[in-house]
């Protein structure tokens, strides 16, 4: 179903405690109910995965595995595996682009191809690309705020699937440094050195 969206907030939350405790985001969208925003359970390990949730969006699941999220809180685009509502989604990306929107991550969900481009390093665009029965949609999602005051602010041009909220909610949760050149030098040192500091000791 397309629908216009309105604007809605995603607030920082948790649960449980311990190495039950979980972490992300949480609210509602008028279209589209509550929508949850999970962050993965533990840091430094070998699978690193983020999901989403929701009672009228598909679930989803981005998974990335490898030595380097043993030194990551997110899972990266490096080594990724995502799936909404249980089918694969295929994703490439041009890691040499210059620009931030030739470094998009490509996608191909449901039968719709979407484009990820970073906006800056705290937001970014989900945009379903037209075709000849759709004009499409983006999805714009906004990080801000520090501690207990960080939300996303998600906002839609055109009318939404469920599967547009689902993707674009879920990317909050996964580390994106690497669709941008800066970032993705940022995020080479930061890997670089923590596998430097683990076989230091």
């Amino acid at each position: 179903m397309h629908t216009t969206t309105a604007p809605f907030t995603l607030r920082v939350w948790k649960e449980g405690e311990g190495y039950e405790r979980r972490t992300g985001w949480h609210g509602t969208s008028t279209e589209f109910g509550e929508i949850t925003v999970l962050l993965p359970r533990a840091a430094f390990a070998d699978t690193l995965t983020s999901e989403v949730r929701g009672g009228r969006i598909p679930s989803a699941r981005f998974s990335a595995s490898g030595l380097h999220t043993q030194v990551m809180t997110r899972p990266s685009l490096n080594g990724a595996r995502l799936t909404v509502a249980d089918a694969t989604v295929y994703m490439t990306r041009n890691r040499w682009a210059l620009t931030h929107r030739g470094r998009s991550l490509r996608l191909r969900c449901m039968g719709d191809s979407y484009r990820l481009t970073a906006v800056g390093r705290k937001e970014y665009e989900l945009t379903r690309e037209r075709d000849s029965e759709d004009p499409g949609a983006t999805v714009r999602v906004r990080q801000s705020g520090m501690g207990k005051g960080r939300r996303l602010t998600i906002s839609v041009t055109g009318r939404a699937l469920g599967a547009d909220i689902t993707l674009a909610a879920l990317f909050g949760a996964v580390d994106r440094a690497v669709l941008t050149r800066r970032g993705a030098v940022r995020a080479g040192f930061a890997r670089a050195f923590g596998f430097y500091g683990e076989s230091a000791h």
